[in-house]
């Protein structure tokens, strides 16, 4: 099993993000999902408004958040299809 996830999150107008991470979280219509490197192929239409993150080595996270879209789960990765993304501001817990 991989170690690394290769993800990409894009909206309408621009690729937003691509690169290497541990963990993906995203919410789905059918609840939270998390997604870890060798994860089953899965199509999701995201809910809305929803917040997409991405936990890259190190333990940082970014987060973005994304109006309407799906997230697709492969063998060669995720990809986040949003019509919109922006990177979300730091959020306390």
């Amino acid at each position: 099993m991989a170690s690394q996830l290769h993800v990409e999150v894009v909206a309408v107008e621009e690729k937003v993000w691509s690169g290497e991470a541990e963990m993906l979280i995203a919410r789905t219509t059918e609840g939270e999902l998390g997604v870890l490197p060798g994860h089953a192929p899965l199509l999701g239409q995201l809910a809305e408004p929803s917040q997409v993150r991405v936990k890259v080595s190190g333990g940082e996270e970014i987060a973005y958040d994304v109006a309407g879209g799906f997230l697709s789960i492969t063998d060669e990765g995720v990809t986040v299809l949003a019509e919109s993304a922006e990177q979300a501001t730091p959020a306390t817990r």
